[in-house]
């Protein structure tokens, strides 16, 4: 257990002034890696040990599940483990999603609710635009989602959104935010802009509810405070009304996600906000050396709105800053090939090494050559666990078993496993079930009178009864149990079982990886219910999808590496129009954020930065001439080792070395020399550059360069396969 002793010696001075101050609003500016989650968890300590705060009066807002956890299990070790229990710490969401359930019936929130992600918002919203005879091609559901998440955001209601609008397209947008908002509550469903907007409504509107709330946190705290957006800001500002024992830790320097609505004047105004503040500035950093902290520091200081700090290490000089002058995108990615296994073979590790990126598109030509070389990689971005068919089908049945009414679960699984129910079927008890003012799921238990015929009939009749069978098991019964059931029930494992091959196989192993993820949750939770375990599911997000790989460079945009740290980071294609990116350029704010994402890059680095550009770089299909970015001309030479290379691209690829090129398409089956036959899954890319995913039979999925792989094809695909 941690003495107050233990605490003093753990922290250095400034540490300690941000851990021991006293009541009233606190802001801590942390430069990157200077400990900012240090203070926070042992300011917690603090007021709990030393200061006698019950847990239970302290709310510790995250903005990720994983610095959540890391949180949990700091406190655990620190206080036992009894303490974490008792204080509320989460992401936002997840601190909304709990004042709902408790307290959502107020304003009309079935505490039973489900979250819908972004799929299950596609789909509903495709419903919407289908039944309002709106062109899909001229909205598009994640076009009129993005606005209506803009909309929440800013506390904008579909109410006082068609009271704004002014244009037809966003009449036609206030009459589809309308609907989905209807759609969603005969779902029984909240998505994740709701989280907050309801939490906010439930304040504002209920007066009870906000008594009761700001009596409850008498300290709230809050990391990353300058990635708040306007209805995060609301929500703790009026939380933090009564008491004003607010302690906001973030940096201004760091604030990256403008465009999903946060607000850097949340962090730069906190002194308006509370002017009785009292600030102080972690400017000790533990994580870069000297020279990268030098070079980063120089790029954000040319952003002239920002908290002036300047930050200092105690770590060794360490290597300099190598800029990379290449001739076009292969030869940067083959430089960094070579350093990647110069690292390696001075006794490092691939996963030491994180190459970043500004866009997606920039992963291609990294692969291409990784594989070439056989280098392993990972990318931070691609199909997640939660993503993949069999979880999002088991999740279904499993989120039906809590809600039945859920009906974009209840349209995934209908006919999953194959029962027999169309899509005629499906759409005349849509249009029934809206005539008569019902929900799907009970136009299904009436589909006699929707007229439905007698084998679909039958086959609705059973499918009810499998529902309702798994809703009463999952009554008395842990999520891992009802998982089990599911399964057997619903024949999805016997049909997976009756396959046989390598993908069902596969599929299977992860199902089992779901069982083992609700008896995690049941641990880590203290519970093992249904609606935990779906609670914790749906609040998993992006940044909490990065895998700690030792064995494999890590390949990831800059806006994935927040809150990351590695040995050697690489941060490619610097230069103008791409980085900073080309919509950026003209806008000072915007210009100002691409600038902030640039120190972010550098500062992930450890003892090692590599920065790269290229002379020359494929556009729609043809070579052009690149300038350097701006961002690189803001470093001062005498911190830069620079490196240029007489390449030319026909020197990277020389054409002895390539083989005969075949045309794979999409479910074509092929052979490899080593791998045996598999099944082509995707193609990126034509020609020789092309990369290929092909799931082989008796060694599962891989990704191989086309130009430089042994592949044959061996039969084609029909017309429905490709």
């Amino acid at each position: 257990m941690l003495s107050s002793q233990d605490l003093d010696a753990s922290l250095n001075p400034i540490q300690l002034e941000a851990v021991r101050a006293g009541d009233g609003p606190l802001l801590v500016l942390a430069g990157a890696g200077s400990g900012k989650t240090r203070v926070l968890t042992y300011r917690i300590a603090d007021l709990i040990l030393r200061r006698g705060v019950a847990p239970a009066h302290i709310l510790a807002v995250t903005f990720t599940n994983k610095a959540a956890g890391q949180m949990r299990d700091r406190l655990a070790g620190l206080l036992g483990p009894a303490v974490p229990r008792a204080l509320w710490i989460g992401t936002f969401h997840a601190i909304c999603s709990r004042i709902l359930r408790i307290s959502g019936r107020w304003i009309g929130v079935d505490p039973r609710f489900v979250i819908y992600d972004e799929d299950d918002q596609r789909t509903l919203m495709r419903e919407v635009i289908r039944e309002a005879n709106v062109d899909e091609r001229q909205f598009p559901p994640a076009g009129v989602l993005a606005e209506i998440g803009r909309a929440k955001n800013e506390l904008v209601d579909h109410v006082a959104f068609a009271r704004r609008a002014e244009t037809h397209r966003d009449e036609v947008i206030a009459r589809l935010y309308a609907a989905y908002e209807r759609r969603l509550g005969e779902c029984h469903a909240l998505d994740f802009d709701d989280l907050l907007l309801r939490a906010v409504q439930l304040l504002r509107e209920h007066p009870p509810a906000l008594a009761e709330y700001q009596a409850r946190f008498r300290h709230i705290l809050v990391d990353e405070y300058q990635d708040t957006n306007h209805a995060q800001y609301v929500l703790v500002n009026l939380l933090a009304r009564q008491h004003r024992n607010l302690c906001v830790v973030g940096d201004d320097d760091q604030a990256i996600y403008r465009w999903r609505g946060a607000d850097v004047r949340n962090i730069l105004e906190f002194e308006r906000d509370y002017p009785e503040a009292r600030v102080v500035t972690l400017a000790q950093t533990y994580r870069c050396t000297p020279q990268i902290l030098r070079a980063a520091s120089a790029v954000i200081g040319h952003n002239p709105h920002r908290h002036a700090k300047s930050l200092w290490t105690a770590n060794p000089d360490g290597a300099p800053v190598t800029l990379y002058e290449a001739f076009d995108g292969y030869d940067e990615a083959r430089y960094v090939a070579e350093q990647i296994r110069a690292h390696v073979g001075s006794g490092g590790r691939a996963g030491d090494v994180a190459v970043l990126y500004r866009t997606h598109a920039q992963s291609r030509q990294f692969e291409e050559m990784f594989l070439r070389l056989g280098i392993p990689y990972q990318i931070v971005g691609g199909v997640r666990f939660y993503e993949r068919t069999e979880i999002r089908d088991m999740l279904a049945y499993l989120r039906l078993a809590y809600n039945p009414a859920d009906e974009v679960s209840l349209r995934r699984v209908l006919n999953v496993p194959r029962r027999g129910i169309g899509e005629a079927t499906l759409r005349r008890l849509e249009a029934w079930a809206r005539d008569e003012g019902l929900s799907l799921w009970e136009a299904l238990r009436r589909a006699q009178d929707a007229g439905v015929g007698p084998q679909p009939r039958r086959a609705l009749r059973e499918f009810v009864a499998l529902i309702d069978a798994l809703v009463a098991h999952a009554s008395d019964h842990p999520a891992r149990e009802v998982l089990a059931y599911a399964l057997d029930l619903t024949g999805y494992r016997r049909l997976l079982e009756a396959e046989g091959t390598e993908d069902a196989h596969s599929r299977l192993e992860n199902l089992e990886e779901l069982a083992a993820v609700a008896r995690e949750v049941e641990e880590m939770a203290g519970e093992g219910t249904l609606e935990a375990f779906l609670q914790h599911l749906a609040l998993q997000t992006d940044p909490d999808a990065f895998e700690d790989r030792p064995d494999r460079v890590t390949l990831m945009t800059l806006h994935s590496a927040k809150g990351l740290e590695f040995p050697v980071v690489v941060l490619a294609g610097l230069e103008e129009g791409l980085f900073p990116h080309a919509r950026a350029a003209e806008q000072e704010a915007s210009l100002e954020e691409e600038r902030r994402l640039c120190y972010v890059g550098m500062t992930r680095a450890k003892s090692r930065l590599l920065l790269t550009y290229a002379r020359q770089r494929a556009s729609y299909g043809m070579s052009r001439p690149t300038v350097p970015s701006r961002f690189l001309d803001e470093i001062p030479a005498e911190y830069l080792e620079r490196a240029a290379t007489p390449r030319t691209p026909t020197a990277d690829w020389p054409e002895d070395e390539q083989r005969p090129v075949p045309e794979v398409a999409v479910g074509d089956t092929v052979r490899h020399r080593t791998f045996g036959t598999g099944r082509v899954l995707e193609v990126d890319g034509d020609g020789p550059r092309a990369i290929v995913t092909v799931r082989f039979d008796g060694v599962g999925t891989k990704r191989l360069a086309l130009g430089y792989a042994p592949l044959e094809v061996v039969q084609r695909a029909g017309p429905a396969s490709s």
